[in-house]
């Protein structure tokens, strides 16, 4: 097993650049920490390029890909939480084209830029058993560091689409689906329950854009309490579990 343990090496300098957007699209790579999502992202049929380890850890290392010793030191400098790392890992970035027959209840996201509401609104897709989430290319990226901790290894459990949302919400459209979005004018009922249901959860501050929703049935969530508004991944929760509690 090779080890480093200089923080110049090559390698950790690599991993290290994959914590920027423009590295991961350039590489098709993204960056794991942590032994639990590492672990997650490998049963999960994730691809790994190298795990770096801890000199000292006791774990079991069942990964058929290369593995590096790193020192502490190494292994602190590779890490961007704030919590002491044994495992990080170099991961192929799944590659995701959307497809051309939807199924299941379907999650999208608009221009959501905080990397803990994107990744916590995977979680709950997942969680609740959504078929699949849908991203405008200006969320935040579903495979940043801040975003894979949120998701807690769900973005390796279904599947993730980067695409342009009023072309896919008009194709959810043309398929028959219910397309629904939050919105301060919407109605405070909701629309009869189908197999065939998606949600649409807007940006922080500005909401879901005109034309998006335009393709969507408007729905205001009834909040009798004194505050106008929800955190989007509060919101996008309570919708999801809505639609799929609903006989």
């Amino acid at each position: 097993m090779e080890r480093i343990t200089s923080r110049t090496n090559p390698r950790v300098q690599r991993a290290r650049s994959l914590r920027e957007s423009k590295y991961r699209k350039e590489t098709g790579c993204h960056f794991i920490e942590g032994d639990k999502l590492v672990r997650e992202a490998l049963t999960s049929g994730a691809a790994l390029e190298t795990v770096f380890v801890r000199a000292g850890y006791a774990g079991a290392l069942d990964f058929p890909c290369e593995i590096v010793e790193v020192s502490g030191s190494v292994m602190d400098a590779l890490a961007t939480a704030g919590t002491p790392q044994s495992l990080c890992a170099v991961a192929k970035t799944p590659a995701a084209s959307l497809p051309e027959a939807f199924q299941g209840t379907m999650l999208l996201l608009e221009d959501v830029q905080d990397p803990g509401n994107v990744g916590t609104l995977i979680r709950t897709a997942d969680a609740l058993g959504a078929s699949a989430v849908i991203l405008s290319p200006q969320c935040a990226d579903p495979f940043s560091p801040k975003t894979l901790r949120a998701s807690m290894g769900s973005v390796y459990h279904l599947p993730v689409y980067v695409t342009d949302v009023p072309a896919a919400l008009r194709a959810l459209n043309d398929q028959g689906y219910t397309c629904l979005c939050g919105h301060l004018r919407g109605s405070e009922a909701l629309p009869p329950k189908t197999d065939r249901m998606a949600l649409l959860v807007g940006n922080e501050g500005n909401g879901v854009t005109d034309e998006a929703a335009a393709l969507c049935y408007p729905y205001r969530l009834p909040m009798p309490g004194r505050a106008e508004s929800l955190n989007a991944a509060v919101f996008g929760a309570i919708m999801l579990y809505e639609l799929m509690r609903r006989g």
